[in-house]
């Protein structure tokens, strides 16, 4: 295989061009559907249209046409979400329009529906700039998040106070084409300049959204776009919501705009981040999707699980140090009273990504991983391409590391730290050192 043909062998991707946010995660006549930001002419930002997959089982994913494309109404059709409304398909989305920039430019809310969950027709915007409350800008008014309660449509959209912040508001609806504003939901400023990718699951009393240039927080986040989640309840009748404290959902370098199946309490997000550089472009591609993770709420937190079709082909006692080679695949690491942890993964020679337990968290360096990958962070961990974890000091750990080409997710005890990497091709060295009383180490095929 040459270089140029280089692709993720299971995460969602766009084959060729870039790829930005999951978009529309919705389950119709049998089959998952997954959409995305998607340019398929550049390996670069461009015109949004949306790309679109479907799977039976999560797993095997299917390329189906783009959905939606820019034409006469829409410049770019932006992120949104789906929902499945008296036996249509129906996709919610920001209409953009350029307008020659500046405060010219609008993002509003339109619809397209579909009967076979593959041709949409578009009916145009459904929350305009005239539905929007006073003082807020009709400039960054973007990402709908639509969801239904007994007879009632809702939508959450992100949105900024002119000569303010990020904010989410709450619009309702009858019938699809004429909403109602509601509420501000949480009724103060983003730490960042904007929110984005609002996303709410009732069942799980779960709120997600992403926040733009939001200053860091000590170690507990240095990525300058984070993607954050708050545990409690929305009451879209009396406009009370009761969430709790921001939490980063991934602790990561590339995680973004995380949305969720309405019935299937599982969340994809952006395997990739914005304002750094892309080394796969060079192989004619940008971006992919993370693996599924199934989610629950454990402990009073988001606890995470990847989703993915593995086979044993190993399974060892481990004491001390351990060597293997694995390029593509998953290794599940289970130890009792954990003491010492270093783990090399893609290694050869001076190359390697480490993730290592040291001073009490958990630490993965991608400073020697391969290619350089840069952002606009300037903090001393960012500059040395660490990123830091909580360890919970508990009698039991489970380690599951998730290996495609060009990334590495990892999770422990339901917390997930996800990050891309560029490697030689044929890096696919592992060492482990390991001191516990018990740990079992197996490696899987997916």
């Amino acid at each position: 295989m040459s270089d140029l043909n280089l692709r993720p062998k299971f995460h969602i991707n766009g084959g060729n061009g870039w790829i930005n946010d999951p978009n529309g995660l919705v389950k119709f006549k049998g089959e998952y559907h997954v959409f995305f930001q998607y340019y398929s002419h550049n390996v670069y930002w461009g015109p949004m249209h949306w790309g679109h997959v479907v799977s039976r089982d999560l797993i095997d994913w299917k390329r189906l046409p783009i959905a939606l494309a820019p034409d006469e109404q829409d410049d770019g059709c932006f992120s949104g979400t789906a929902i499945v409304w008296k036996d249509k398909l129906w996709l919610i989305y920001t209409s953009y329009k350029e307008n020659g920039g500046g405060e010219n430019i609008r993002q509003l809310q339109a619809v397209a529906s579909s009967e076979d969950g593959i041709n949409f027709t578009k009916h145009g915007i459904v929350i305009g700039e005239k539905d929007l409350p006073v003082g807020y800008s009709p400039c960054d008014f973007r990402d709908p998040k639509i969801f239904s309660e007994g007879e009632t449509l809702y939508c959450l959209v992100a949105a900024r106070k002119v000569d303010g912040r990020g904010r989410i508001l709450l619009f309702s609806s009858k019938d699809m084409f004429n909403w109602k504003f509601e509420c501000d939901v949480l009724d103060r400023d983003s730490g960042g300049t904007m929110i984005e990718c609002p996303d709410y699951n009732s069942e799980l009393g779960l709120l997600t959204y992403c926040e733009q240039f939001q200053p860091a927080q000590g170690n507990k986040h240095l990525n300058i776009h984070s993607t954050f989640y708050r545990l409690g309840n929305l009451d879209c009748k009396t406009h009370k919501s009761t969430f709790g404290n921001d939490e980063i959902i991934d602790y990561g370098f590339d995680f973004y705009a995380a949305q969720i199946f309405k019935d299937t309490p599982v969340m994809i997000g952006w395997l990739n981040m914005w304002d750094r550089n892309i080394p796969s472009q060079k192989y004619g591609f940008a971006g992919m999707l993370t693996v599924p993770r199934k989610l629950e709420i454990k402990n009073g937190g988001l606890w995470q699980t990847p989703v993915v079709s593995a086979q044993k082909v190993f399974e060892k006692e481990i004491d001390g140090t351990f060597t293997d080679k694995i390029k593509i695949g998953m290794i599940n690491i289970n130890a009792k009273n954990l003491k010492t942890f270093n783990l090399y993964l893609r290694k050869k020679k001076d190359m390697f990504t480490s993730f290592c337990l040291k001073d009490g968290e958990w630490v993965f360096d991608r400073s020697r991983s391969g290619e350089l990958i840069e952002g606009k962070e300037r903090d001393a961990d960012s500059l040395a391409g660490i990123r830091r974890m909580p360890f919970d000091n508990c009698a039991d750990t489970e380690i599951i590391v998730v290996l495609d080409e060009f990334s590495a997710e990892i999770f422990v005890n339901g917390k997930s730290l996800s990050s891309t990497i560029y490697p030689d091709p044929d890096a696919d060295g592992l060492e482990l050192e390991v001191k516990a009383d018990e740990c079992l180490l197996r490696r899987f095929d997916v």
